[in-house]
Order: structure tokens, then sequence, then C-alpha cells
């Protein structure tokens, strides 16, 4: 399980998450977009890890699918931080992309197998 790269990329786009969160509510002193961020956030990679223990196929993409609903809200939450101006490193945005693209198609492989 730990040699996952997508299990390890959420990890570290959560540490990443909650480190850029408490620098925002420090400095700026904003709490509503970045409390809801550090929820979806870190959410992402709990629910890769819950799914690594799924009782079935169907559980695995379930799980995966969670993820991915987390991961889009997270994307929404650093969009309106970066474009609100409460951070300037888009970056953390271009991770969570990239964890977006993978469980897509994490996601669509897992249903592929499932069907043959």
């Amino acid at each position: 399980m730990t040699d996952s790269p997508l299990l390890a990329k959420s990890k570290a786009f959560a540490l990443e998450i909650i480190r850029v969160c408490n620098e925002i509510k420090r400095s700026q002193k904003e709490s509503i977009l970045t409390n809801q961020l550090v929820r979806s956030g870190i959410s992402i990679g709990a629910n890769i890890r819950e799914a690594f223990y799924a009782h079935s196929k169907a559980d695995f993409i379930a799980k995966l699918q969670i993820a991915l609903k987390e991961c889009s809200e997270s994307e929404y939450w650093l969009e309106l931080l970066i474009e609100s101006g409460y951070h300037g490193d888009k970056a953390i945005l271009d991770q969570c992309v990239e964890i977006k693209r993978i469980l897509i198609s994490s996601i669509n492989t897992a249903k592929e197998n499932t069907q043959k």
C-alpha cells in the first residue's frame, strides 16, 4: 500500500493544505475558506486509503469516487483563495489537478477491469 503513488501524492497534498491554511489563517485572519479547504483537502487521502481496504471492487470504486468529489471541492476552494488574493502560489492547485487526473484514470481503469 505504501508504494501507491496516488496515496503518497494525496498525503503530501494534505500536509501542504494544512501548512498553507495555517499560514493564511495566521497572516490574513481568513478562516471560512481555509476551514472548508482543510476538510476537503485532507479527506482525499483518507478516502484513498479506505479504498485500499475495500470489501469489493464496487466499494473500491465508490471510495475513489468520494475522493474525486473531495478533490474537486478542494480545487474550488483553492481557486477562490488564489483568485481572491489570499494565496499567491498556484503550485498547490496544480497538485490538486494532478491528483484529480490520477483519480479519474484510476476509477476508469477499475471500472474497465470490473467489466472483464
